[in-house]
């Protein structure tokens, strides 16, 4: 579809997870103590909730803290994941379900080193392109959105179309996607990008099941299950980490190894004396080609 074609679409508003993941990141901002982990105020920016948004249940900063950080530390890790891979040569950045990442207006000058294609909607990327131009951010000539219907659209028929080149390497994250697939659709994924380039890397959150994580993360992921089949995407997919690791090297990566909460935790929180962590139950896939 052409950029005209995506401003001809109707906008519609992102998912409500969407939203509450770009004023998580904000929370941390406002609410945490410093050093902060990840640093995006343009999210909260785009979303413009209404009056009294921090008042919500579901932004409260002591309850919602260990999702919080969780958001904060999965987004921190993919953006160190970009510095290394920029260093190794890599310059094709590919975000499955784009949501309202900010990556492009936060941080252009690691940004421009890639051609960065945000894969989403059409509505709600639509919306964003609207949101961005309101707010007086170029789309610069690296940064391509891509929008897909994926009920009806081949994305990856999509990304190329978009310029992507499948004949050199890049690095695909996908962030909080997998949950909302079906186990088919997920080993599909992974079977489509474990055809990248030799030298790709393919970075996908996935989420541990119930039973796994301790008693007080379950009454967080029962609110979070219930908040998510009320807005009509309810979570059809859970996954061990080496259930995940064996999915991976079975679609035809050439390794593939889990990143848990505990080193996400080792990494970015261990010198924090507030007490924040991140939830146990989202984990990270790292499979490269």
């Amino acid at each position: 579809m052409t950029a005209e074609g995506i401003e001809a679409d109707q906008t519609i508003e992102p998912d409500s997870t969407a939203v509450r993941v770009a004023l998580w990141r904000a929370v941390h901002v406002l609410d945490d103590p410093p050093p902060h982990v990840f640093d995006d105020r343009v999210g909260l920016r785009l979303a413009a909730p209404e009056d009294g948004w921090r008042h919500r249940p579901d932004m409260d900063p002591r309850a919602t803290a260990p999702m919080r950080a969780g958001i904060v530390s999965r987004a921190r890790f993919l953006e160190d994941l970009l510095a290394e891979q920029a260093e190794r040569g890599v310059d094709q950045y590919v975000v499955l379900g784009a949501g309202l990442d900010t990556f492009a207006q936060r941080r252009p000058e690691l940004a421009a080193r890639f051609t960065v294609f945000e894969v989403d909607q059409p509505g709600p990327q639509a919306w964003k392109r609207q949101r961005l131009a309101e707010l007086g951010f170029d789309i610069p000539p690296w940064l391509r959105l891509v929008p897909v219907d994926f009920e009806v659209d081949a994305w990856w028929q999509r990304l190329i179309e978009a310029g992507f080149d499948p004949a050199r390497p890049a690095l695909v994250a996908s962030a909080g996607v997998s949950m909302y697939l079906t186990r088919a659709a997920n080993i599909a994924t992974l079977q489509q990008l474990s055809a990248l380039a030799p030298g790709s890397t393919a970075a996908t959150t996935f989420l541990l099941p119930l039973e796994l994580v301790d008693t007080d993360e379950q009454v967080l992921r029962r609110f979070a299950e219930q908040g998510a089949r009320r807005s009509g995407t309810p979570f059809r997919s859970f996954f061990r980490p080496e259930e995940m690791v064996r999915l991976a090297e079975d679609a035809g990566f050439a390794t593939a190894r889990h990143i848990s909460a505990a080193e996400l935790t080792e990494r970015y929180f261990a010198d924090r004396s507030d007490g924040l962590r991140p939830a146990e139950s989202e984990q990270i896939l790292i499979a490269t080609t």
